[in-house]
């Protein structure tokens, strides 16, 4: 076998390393944006689903909020 066929079985093993290589992280990098995507729908449901939820919260926790100052109110007019 002379050194020129030597080498070039070198190149190609390389060669076919590199590109499997290329094949291998080009299909991990689609699944990554396939699965970014999903993640960002996911993400946009849940705070449709949420946010009737977190208004409903808030307006109960502003009522208490009013009703706690009421509350102090009263009993510093009652102690004075």
């Amino acid at each position: 076998m002379s050194p020129s066929l030597a080498a070039s079985g070198v190149a190609v093993v390389w060669l076919t390393v590199g590109l499997v290589t290329v094949a291998a992280v080009t299909a991990m990098l689609i699944a990554l944006v396939r699965h970014a995507i999903l993640i960002g729908r996911t993400v946009s449901r849940f705070r449709d689903e949420i946010a009737p939820i977190t208004e409903e919260i808030n307006a109960l926790s502003a009522a208490n909020a009013r009703v706690a100052a009421s509350m102090r109110r009263s009993s510093g007019a009652a102690r004075s």
